[in-house]
């Protein structure tokens, strides 16, 4: 460390300690004066003033630090002199050759037929499931439908508990339900449930709901058939599509344990017990009591 940072070290330790001890005598004069005993107010008094006094001793300080140190140091010790920083030589730059020929393009082959990416297809209703439609009322076309929402069991307002787009077997229900608007009593909607592109299952029916509200499609088949995947939910109005969503299944399905079909078993009947006749119960015969004769009482003569 040099004499330059030495000094602006010490300037700014005086300078931090002059603000604290400023800080802690303003303290100690506001406790002091709330002090209900006379002595002890004095005490801290005094002590806060001691600690006002160090402050400008401390300010006084670092302002002759920080204007006076440094010219006095350099007069007892002599600045030695700073090497200055030698010029680097600067190269010259070489004379660059100018190419005399100039390379002719070469022809660019332009390919005859350009690849045209195949169009998604649009999700349709499977001609085996439309000929399954009951309702003749028109769909409206205005009809709309909120993303879906997936979750294992929903609440009595037709809320979604705990949604999700990642489940992990074991999985016994799920549910995809949605918001709607503008929906016609009676028109066919149909949902199709797929897993990996191939179609597991299917509902439709005429729309027993009202024109606006909320409203679900589910599932809930053997828990074995919850196999891991990409399942998809679409939804129609008619055979128009509106609006599909999509979850996985993580995990091995519970495999099915099978049931043991009861063999019969033969129920043995019952066999009528004789029934015991009543032996005849002697009664014993009253034995004849002799009645004592009487003696004939003598006669005085």
């Amino acid at each position: 460390m040099d004499i330059h940072a030495g000094i602006q070290t010490l300037f700014f330790l005086a300078a931090v300690s002059a603000v604290f001890s400023a800080l802690f005598g303003v303290h100690n004069l506001r406790k002091g004066r709330q002090m209900p005993f006379f002595s002890l107010r004095q005490k801290m008094v005094m002590r806060g003033w001691r600690l006002v006094g160090w402050s400008l001793l401390l300010a006084g300080g670092a302002f002759l630090l920080s204007r006076y140190a440094e010219p006095a140091i350099y007069r007892v010790y002599e600045p030695s002199p700073t090497p200055s920083v030698t010029p680097t030589v600067t190269l010259t730059p070489t004379i660059t050759l100018t190419p005399t020929i100039t390379p002719t393009p070469t022809i660019t082959n332009t390919p005859s037929e350009t690849n045209t990416p195949t169009p998604t297809l649009t999700p349709f209703v499977p001609p085996v499931i439309e000929v399954k439609f009951e309702s003749s009322v028109t769909p409206n076309p205005d009809a709309v439908f909120s993303p879906l929402q997936f979750a294992r069991r929903i609440d009595e307002n037709y809320q979604p508990v705990g949604t999700s787009t990642v489940f992990r077997n074991p999985i016994r229900h799920i549910f995809a339900v949605f918001s709607y608007e503008k929906m016609l009593p009676g028109v066919q909607w149909t949902a199709l449930w797929k897993r990996n592109g191939e179609l597991v299952y299917y509902e439709t029916k005429p729309w027993d709901g009202n024109t606006g509200g909320y409203g679900f499609t589910d599932w809930q088949p053997a828990p074995s058939e919850w196999l891991p995947g990409e399942y998809e939910v679409q939804i129609f109005v008619g055979t128009e599509f509106k609006v599909s969503g999509r979850f996985i299944v993580e995990g091995d399905p519970p495999t099915a344990t099978p049931t043991r079909t009861p063999s019969p078993t033969l129920t043995p009947s019952l066999t009528p017990t004789p029934t015991l006749t009543p032996t005849i119960t002697l009664t014993p015969t009253p034995t004849v009591t002799r009645w004592p004769t009487l003696t004939p009482t003598p006669t005085r003569t």
